[in-house]
């Protein structure tokens, strides 16, 4: 039984993110937001290969679990930076150690 209104939209990611860098000032933005994502994907890399949900990363650093869900979320946000000592204490939540390159 399928449904005759259904009718998926394939999307494509790079084709979408081609487009929207033709629009005035999204590239700077985008450019500007780079390094905070690039950090926030490496937390969840290390969560992810780590096993481990939010709540045990929570227990590990002696925090709530919203706590690390703020965590996660503030590296979007430059207003509400965290400190080095508490993304030392995810990574090594995680079992790994912070590393910081300028290249």
């Amino acid at each position: 039984m399928s449904d005759p209104g259904f009718r998926p939209v394939r999307h494509d990611g790079k084709e979408a993110l081609e487009r929207a860098m033709q629009r005035p000032g999204f590239k700077e933005a985008w450019e500007a937001g780079a390094d905070e994502y690039a950090a926030l994907r490496s937390l969840l890399e290390a969560r992810k290969q780590a096993g481990l949900t939010q709540e045990e990363i929570a227990i590990r650093m002696g925090t709530s679990k919203s706590a690390v869900s703020r965590l996660e979320s503030s590296l979007r946000d430059p207003k509400h930076s965290p400190t080095f000592e508490t993304i030392r204490r995810y990574a090594k939540a995680c079992g790994k150690r912070v590393e910081i390159q300028l290249v």
